[in-house]
């Protein structure tokens, strides 16, 4: 069932919103060569607590999982494109880095990710997550009343596709509202004018991964979490929660 939200409920969700991109901001600071994945998730942890509000992410067990989600971040590294696990791992220059988030307040959640290159960049990964964000950018400017839910994948998967880049389109954006994971599904590629019509009310994650190498394979890593590209190129991942209202798009997950 898809829930369409009042305008009050989307000022709730803007809330949970600031809190996800204050995570953000922090994460992105402390994300330096020598520091582990676990800290990261130390570091968020603490930025939720500090603002009273809750993980989204854990806890969570998907169908395909075998255990439920450890961290209150995802933190994908390099080939790992989702889903990646907090783990010990240090991080090393030149780490291309995909951390993701949500947080609720009140029972609203919000959801959101980011790249970035920790230390000193290769012009190769700042194109890749150049063009991640010109996807985004892309698929929120359609989400617009009177559109249809493939109008979003659509203008994503062209700025995609002319870069170059390996698009999958299994593990893509969601409704999002009282629940981390609502209806309706939001596809990475797909076709314009096809799909649910776009109202005002509707709140989705939008949030396109791409994968270096041009292919659209992945497989899912040895911890059942992790989303890794199937040619071992780098990933980049990037995700806003979004509300199309009658003025258009309005992003929750900015500072």
């Amino acid at each position: 069932m898809i829930e369409l939200k009042t305008a009050g409920e989307i000022e709730a969700m803007r809330e949970s919103g600031k809190v996800v991109a204050a995570v953000h901001a922090e994460v992105r600071t402390r994300a330096v060569a020598g520091v582990s994945l676990q800290e990261l998730d130390e570091v968020a942890r603490k930025v939720m607590a500090d603002a009273g509000a809750g993980s989204s992410f854990l806890g969570y067990h998907p169908h395909f999982a075998p255990t439920p989600y450890p961290g209150v971040i995802c933190t994908s590294v390099n080939d790992v494109m989702l889903h990646g696990l907090p783990t010990s791992y240090r991080l090393r220059d030149g780490d291309l880095l995909s951390v993701d988030c949500g947080a609720h307040i009140d029972g609203w959640h919000a959801d959101a990710a980011t790249s970035f290159v920790v230390g000193t960049p290769q012009p190769a990964d700042l194109d890749l997550i150049a063009t991640a964000e010109l996807c985004l950018a892309a698929g929120i400017d359609a989400a617009r009343p009177g559109g249809r839910m493939g109008d979003i994948g659509q203008a994503m998967s062209v700025v995609g596709r002319k870069a170059g880049y390996g698009i999958q389109n299994d593990f893509a954006g969601h409704g999002i509202g009282r629940a981390m994971h609502e209806d309706p599904f939001v596809h990475n590629e797909a076709r314009r004018g096809r799909g649910l019509p776009l109202q005002i009310g509707l709140v989705i994650a939008i949030e396109p991964s791409l994968m270096a190498g041009g292919n659209d394979d992945y497989r899912i890593g040895s911890d059942g979490w992790s989303i890794v590209t199937g040619d071992g190129s780098r990933g980049a991942h990037v995700e806003h929660t979004v509300a199309i209202t009658d003025d258009g798009p309005r992003i929750l997950t900015l500072p």
